[in-house]
């Protein structure tokens, strides 16, 4: 469903990633050892365009996992779904395993 929702110009829309609470083994982990604010990206608008005209591509793309600030953002709702669109710029990095 969130497929339908292409953002604008440099905007890009983020599905938060839930850490596990809890090991493989059953261990139950402290809040602040999930703390890391990341999501998946869903969808990636165009780019921003320079006064010449020209389009600059955002720096993610789909599927890509980025670290998130701690706060701002747009919450959108979709379907029982809840996702956030951000700025490009206002992404801190993208994660890799």
């Amino acid at each position: 469903m969130a497929k339908r929702l292409i953002p604008t110009l440099n905007r890009v829309l983020v599905e938060k990633v839930i850490p596990p609470s809890k090991t493989i083994a059953g261990i139950l982990l402290p809040e602040s050892s999930t703390k890391l604010n990341s999501g998946k990206v869903i969808s990636v608008g165009p780019g921003l365009r320079t006064n010449e005209g020209k389009t600059i591509p955002p720096s993610v793309k789909e599927g890509d996992t980025v670290l998130l600030p701690e706060y701002g953002g747009t919450q959108v709702k979709l379907g029982e779904k809840e996702f956030y669109l951000y700025r490009d710029e206002d992404i801190l990095g993208t994660l890799h395993e």
